[in-house]
């Protein structure tokens, strides 16, 4: 069952989704297969043969709308991220301003995905004791009141820009503008062959559910969203998400 896509020009980017299975006979031109090992899951992934846009035009305009946004970005937004790098480093003078993390991306390539650190230094130990209190379903952790986020971290975290640095991610092509969201090892240790499918493309730092409904999407629609945009994106998608995205960040009151 093919899931509906409609966008027009009123700032509505998702107006239905209906997906269930993905069932399209696969092609020659517009099917990627791959396996995809990782060293701490049992079992080998294969992800599902999915259609895609894979034209040569598309790609290569996408790249080079990716290059120059994220030089753009950096050099005007450079002052602010400067002064914000500083307030993190005031607040928690032992912590770094930086936060890596190591993501999957791709075909199940794993990489170093950067984030202005809006939480404290031992986040990731403090995680188990927190699990009880998620407030999504699958292989993802969202907590509204999370005692990990700083001071800082909660304001960066509403309105995204916790998120900025990932354009040096974005320029080393790791991600791009758009796409679906790099996910964790331990989430994609959890994941079905239909969750897998959201590895068929390079991830990206927005996508069609993030300008959806934000942090209050659960998992299954997340992956829905995203197994929708891969199978009908093209450049101007990729534009109006970016356009959308802006706007949501300045509305961000479901962002945490």
């Amino acid at each position: 069952m093919r899931g509906e896509y409609a966008l027009n020009e009123s700032n509505s980017l998702q107006e239905e989704v209906a997906i269930t299975t993905i069932t399209e006979p696969p092609t020659k031109t517009n099917v990627v297969v791959e396996e995809i090992h990782f060293n701490k899951v049992p079992d080998t992934f294969v992800i599902t043969p999915i259609p895609l846009n894979e034209a040569r035009g598309y790609l290569i305009s996408k790249r080079i709308l990716d290059i120059v946004g994220a030089v753009l970005g950096l050099l005007i937004l450079s002052p602010f991220l400067f002064v914000l790098a500083m307030i993190i480093k005031f607040e928690d003078k032992n912590s770094s301003i930086f936060f890596s993390q190591e993501r999957v991306g791709k075909n199940g390539e794993k990489f170093k995905m950067y984030k202005f650190r809006s939480m404290v230094s031992d986040a990731e130990e403090r995680l188990s004791a927190l699990l009880e209190h998620n407030e999504t379903t699958g292989a993802m952790f969202k907590m509204a009141n999370d005692p990990r986020v700083t001071k800082v971290g909660r304001f960066i975290r509403k309105t995204s820009v916790d998120e900025l640095p990932q354009l040096w991610n974005v320029l080393r092509g790791e991600m791009s503008l758009v796409g679906p969201r790099p996910p964790l090892p331990r989430e994609v240790a959890e994941y079905t062959s239909y969750d897998l499918q959201r590895l068929s493309v390079v991830p990206g730092c927005t996508g069609l559910w993030q300008v959806s409904g934000r942090s209050n999407i659960g998992f299954k629609e997340m992956v829905d969203l995203d197994i929708l945009y891969i199978k009908t994106r093209n450049f101007m998608m990729d534009l109006k998400i970016i356009v959308k995205t802006i706007t949501v960040l300045f509305g961000s009151k479901d962002a945490y």
